[in-house]
């Protein structure tokens, strides 16, 4: 039989025209029993999604997207609203509808889900996503955001004190956030909220925390900010995104609302964390007024996972700015120190501090001057981090083969190694608290430090002859917590000395066999055994020095008995007081530029050559030491190499007295350099191994050095490692000063 389907279905026809209108649930009912019978459900409910899907493509996608071609930016929140309340009336009216649908499944029985969903709601909701969504302008992104950076400022309260932009009134008569936040509630109900704005939400909300946070906080290393943003966050952001979601009426709304704010807690973190990361060699220079700053980047790490870019960008900025020759070693170790101190805010376990300090100490060991620089400053005086560090007087002495004192004393806050440590690479540097110590483990011995601080407190010493000796006894009792009384025995000597040589000086003074001839003279007397070696230069002085010395010299071995005095002509301040006929020059020299002068003083003019004979000083050398009188025009070179005594100036002024004091300091050390003291004790190393040689004809490379550990590195000699003794070795093998042969070491035939 044929039939029409509006003849058979005349209330399923009226229901799905447009507009739709109600129907009565009895005439309902019935037009379902009757599809039932006739075993249509399925294809009816077909039809129907069919035709809903036809009209969406064709007319309601369309019209949607038509909103979205904006001619300026102005009508953009206007423009989005007008869509989306377009969209939620043809939702409305297709609702009725699908309820319609939803009842003849249930008469049908039909269980089969369409597009996923058993609930002809949920499919009409599916069906609008994926039609709009397939639809997409290339540039729909543009109202979308204009729309909810929009609505980001109503929140912010940008536009309660101003005319509103997008409707032109002021904040009494304006209604557009109520438009917001209406328009969020009916994508809420499409559930069409994050799949259409999700993405460009979580972007802008993205843009405006970093803007935020770099707003707030950048450049500003002396105030705490990690929750002063929580705050923020949760009162700004998190609110403003639970009115967006419509959370009151949404329960799963409210869920999806938590996981983005774990989302957007973690940003935060991770934003901030990286903002302190690119300023972290400015946060460290300026410790440790930045220390709130460290504290917040070190309860931030934790919770990212930035710990490398940390470590890269912390070395990268320290070889650009700091690890270059441009910047002076106190510079460097300024920075060092400060970097320590920093580390361990950072991460108490000190696997950063190990990490990042690691390119510093390579840098320090290439540097000639670095341990007279670390030794220089735990000596001196005023705002200084290493002197600070001394005169705190915490002894930790590190065991290379455990953890040090304090962490023994501190074990309730023992904190286990990072997963992610080398377990190949030593773990000194974190087990050490001490900076002192951690210094001295970039060299791995505290002997060379010892050994440069001897060198550099002789220097003073015998440069300063006013040197504060009690100053210099008070910084030797903190270096003996440090490093022990044994290893500061020789500089205990040597201040003692000091003290000795005064009452000396008083005694052969009081002598009345010692007489001062023609002029007065103290000596600085040291017990050559103990004190580092001097550089050795020659100097003959004048006779009239020489005689007064013996005189002293004299004195002495009678004053001690069975002992006598080796003088070190180069060493020493003469203070003189010359008298011109026009001026009156007050000088302290050393006793090179005395001895010139004194020679002049016998003779008015000199040949360079002559003169060096009779001082035993090289006429390079003495031609720079006369060029200190030349500039006080005290001596002139009349003719190529030779220099005339000139007591008057040229504009000759009469009767004018003038008092010049001046002082002439010389920077060069008057100490042997390390180098030379090295190269000195090696040679005394080498005395040793031709005895060892001698009487046991070959040895090993190892029992050679464990000889000389038992018989040779005694007192203030720096223990020669075995690296270094075998390259001192191998040079006297080139030497043919030894025989290297199946792995030992002998004397050549010859020298047996």
């Amino acid at each position: 039989m044929n039939f029409d389907f509006k003849d058979v279905f005349p209330i399923l026809h009226t229901s799905f025209s447009l507009p739709f209108k109600e129907v009565n649930d009895y005439k309902l009912i019935e037009t379902v029993n009757s599809i039932n019978q006739l075993k249509l459900a399925h294809t009816i409910q077909a039809l129907v999604f069919h035709k809903v899907e036809n009209y969406m493509r064709e007319t309601v996608a369309p019209e949607f997207w038509f909103h979205f071609n904006l001619s300026n930016d102005v009508e953009g929140f206007s423009q989005f609203y007008k869509a989306i309340d377009l969209l939620h009336n043809y939702f409305t009216q297709f609702l009725y509808l699908m309820r319609n649908v939803n009842v003849l499944r249930e008469r049908s029985r039909c269980t089969e889900a369409v597009y996923g969903e058993k609930n002809a709601v949920q499919v009409l909701k599916v069906i609008i996503r994926a039609t709009l969504l397939s639809q997409l302008p290339s540039e729909h992104n543009k109202i979308i955001e204009h729309f909810y950076e929009t609505g980001l400022k109503m929140n912010d309260g940008h536009f309660q004190e101003k005319v509103c932009e997008v409707c032109l009134k002021d904040s009494i008569n304006c209604r557009c956030l109520n438009c917001f936040y209406e328009t969020n509630r009916k994508m809420v109900d499409l559930e069409l909220l994050e799949p259409l704005v999700g993405q460009v939400l979580t972007s802008l909300i993205y843009t405006h925390i970093e803007n935020h946070i770099s707003k707030t906080c950048k450049d500003n290393f002396d105030n705490s900010f990690i929750n002063i943003l929580e705050m923020w966050l949760d009162n700004f952001i998190i609110n403003w995104l639970h009115k967006v979601y419509y959370c009151g009426q949404s329960s799963e709304s409210q869920d999806y609302v938590t996981i983005f704010k774990r989302k957007l807690t973690n940003f935060l973190y991770e934003t901030y964390t990286k903002m302190r990361i690119n300023q972290l060699f400015n946060i460290i220079i300026e410790y440790p007024e930045s220390l709130p700053a460290l504290e917040d980047l070190g309860k931030c790490l934790p919770k990212t996972d930035l710990r490398p870019l940390l470590t890269k960008k912390l070395q990268k900025a320290m070889e650009t700015r700091l690890l270059h020759p441009g910047v002076s070693t106190p510079d460097i170790l300024t920075a060092y120190v400060a970097s320590i101190r920093s580390m361990r805010v950072l991460d108490p376990s000190g696997l950063l501090l190990e990490m990042v300090t690691q390119p510093m100490h390579q840098y320090l060991r290439s540097r000639e001057d670095t341990v007279r620089c670390v030794v220089g400053s735990l000596t001196e005086e005023g705002l200084n981090d290493l002197a600070e560090e001394l005169v705190k007087g915490d002894a930790v002495h590190v065991d290379e083969n455990g953890g040090s004192d304090e962490e023994s004393e501190n074990w309730e806050n023992w904190m286990p190694d990072p997963v992610d440590i080398d377990r190949n690479k030593s773990s000194n540097v974190r087990r050490t608290s001490d900076i002192i110590s951690m210094l001295v483990s970039v060299y791995g011995s505290k002997e060379l430090f010892i050994n440069e601080y001897r060198t550099l407190l002789a220097d003073r010493l015998l440069s300063q002859f006013s040197c504060d000796t009690e100053k210099e006894i008070r910084y030797l009792e903190l270096l003996k917590l440090r490093f022990g009384d044994s290893q500061l025995h020789y500089c205990e000597v040597m201040l003692k000395d000091i003290a000795d040589s005064k009452r000396i000086n008083h005694h052969i003074k009081q002598d009345t066999d010692y007489t001062e001839k023609n002029f007065s003279m103290s000596a600085m007397v040291l017990s050559a055994q103990f004190w580092p070696p001097f550089k050795d230069e020659k100097l003959e002085l004048h006779n009239k020095i020489v005689s007064q010395m013996e005189a002293f010299t004299g004195a002495f071995e009678t004053l001690k008995g069975n002992r006598t005095l080796s003088w070190k002509n180069h060493l020493g301040i003469v203070d003189l007081e010359i008298e011109l006929p026009d001026r009156t020059l007050n000088l302290s020299v050393t006793p090179v530029h005395a001895t010139i002068l004194m020679y002049f003083q016998d003779k008015n003019e000199w040949e360079l050559d002559s003169l060096s004979r009779v001082v035993h000083i090289p006429p390079t050398v003495l031609r720079k030491k006369i060029g200190f009188w030349q500039s006080h025009g005290l001596i002139e070179e009349v003719n190529l190499n030779v220099f005339c005594l000139m007591e008057e100036r040229e504009s000759n002024r009469a009767n004018l007295n003038v008092d010049v004091v001046v002082e002439d300091y010389e920077s060069e050390s008057i100490m042997a350099s390390t180098q030379d003291q090295r190269e000195e004790e090696l040679q005394t190393f080498w005395s040793y191994i031709i005895g060892m040689l001698m009487n046991l004809d070959s040895l090993p490379l190892e029992r050679i050095h464990q000889m000389l550990k038992m018989f040779a590195f005694q007192g203030p000699t720096i223990e020669c490692s075995i690296q270094e003794l075998t390259q001192f070795l191998d040079r006297k093998v080139r030497e043919h000063q030894l025989v290297f042969s199946g792995g030992l070491y002998k004397l050549p035939k010859g020298d047996m």
